[in-house]
């Protein structure tokens, strides 16, 4: 039985009280899933020079070796985020604070901070999505020694771990919480 199914029962079966308390019960707390928001491309913010996935040394992904990291932000009320990073061998999770907000010279001070904890053989790659928040990937890598590899656009399959990671993090900051604190 696919979770598929499971939510399709839920949602068609319940009414009135019974349905809001099977919706309670569900990870997310929503009856029905929320519709994909279009929105116009910008022009702006590209990165420049992105080495992507498809370059990504084929040990990566058989996660067999450790030191391959994906990572993302989980972002909160008025701009304010946390860092989320998943490596892909162990799945161990590394969160980073943003205090300066997310700009990319926020985020690569802040990730570089937290790429210091570790032994240098632990920081081998990051993947990341095609956020802003990473333009300045090149001067990260110069500065740790770790290689910085980009997603597809509008791919996020491609850091299942990561997403999945956020997702559950989602229970204890979910949207519009404030992260600064």
């Amino acid at each position: 039985m696919s979770h598929e199914t499971i939510y399709l029962s839920l949602f068609v079966q319940g009414k009135g009280a019974l349905r809001r308390e099977l919706a309670q019960s569900l990870r997310t707390g929503r009856a029905y899933r929320r519709p994909k928001v279009k929105r116009a491309p910008s022009g702006k913010g590209k990165i420049v020079d992105p080495v992507m996935i498809s370059e990504r040394p084929a040990e990566v992904e058989d996660r067999a070796v450790p030191g391959h990291w994906e990572g993302d932000l989980l972002m909160g009320r008025r701009q304010t985020a946390i860092g989320t990073l998943v490596e892909r061998h162990t799945r161990y999770v590394m969160l980073f604070p943003l205090p300066d907000g997310n700009t990319a010279e926020a985020v690569r001070d802040a990730l570089t901070e937290t790429v210091q904890r570790l032994p240098d053989h632990l920081w081998q790659s990051l993947t990341w999505d095609q956020g802003k928040e990473m333009a300045q990937h090149a001067q990260f890598s110069i500065d740790t020694g770790v290689d910085v590899y980009f997603c597809d656009p509008k791919s996020p399959w491609q850091r299942g771990t990561n997403e999945n990671t956020n997702g559950l993090l989602r229970q204890y900051f979910p949207k519009g919480t404030d992260m600064s604190q």
